[in-house]
């Protein structure tokens, strides 16, 4: 838990300071103002890494929505490609928001955020494990929960089909 709390918040750290703060310190010529901004960008990388992996899920959810929201701003609906999914930031908004932008994705999006193959995800719906809405796509309600299954004890270590 400590090595994903690490590596989500440097993924933020990051993120927001490439995003955001790189272009802001160019701008306003930020010099050792910059340093500041950086030292506080670590303070809350470390915080939002907290409520992200924290028990209060409506706090994760609000929080990953916010961080979506300013890390990548658009008038598009925020759909990252499949990899996105496998960064640290990408493995805690799926768990803790869904698809931030969708109540239900492709297959292959599904898979990307479930870390599984589609195969995998198409086993599972027929399985009963995930849910397809109208016009069958996957529910990101369905991965969400299977995101919040615990992990795979020792029987089951690297499947997570079960």
């Amino acid at each position: 838990m400590e090595d994903e709390r690490r590596a989500l918040a440097d993924d933020l750290r990051r993120l927001v300071g490439g995003r955001l703060l790189d272009p802001l310190e160019i701008l306003f010529e930020a010099g050792p103002e910059g340093g500041r901004l950086r030292a506080l960008l670590a303070d809350h990388s470390a915080a939002w890494a907290d409520v992200l992996l924290g028990g209060d899920d409506e706090a994760a959810k609000l929080l990953a929505i916010r961080l979506i929201a300013a890390v990548y701003p658009g008038d598009a609906p925020f759909d990252p490609p499949p990899g996105w999914w496998a960064t640290p930031l990408g493995r805690a908004v799926a768990r803790r928001a869904g698809h931030p932008g969708a109540s239900a994705v492709p297959a292959s999006v599904a898979a990307a955020m479930l870390g599984i193959t589609r195969q995998g995800v198409h086993d599972l719906v027929r399985r009963g494990k995930l849910d397809r809405d109208a016009t069958g796509s996957v529910t990101t309600a369905s991965i969400r929960a299977r995101l919040a299954r615990p992990a795979a004890g020792p029987d089951r270590a690297g499947s997570r089909l079960r």
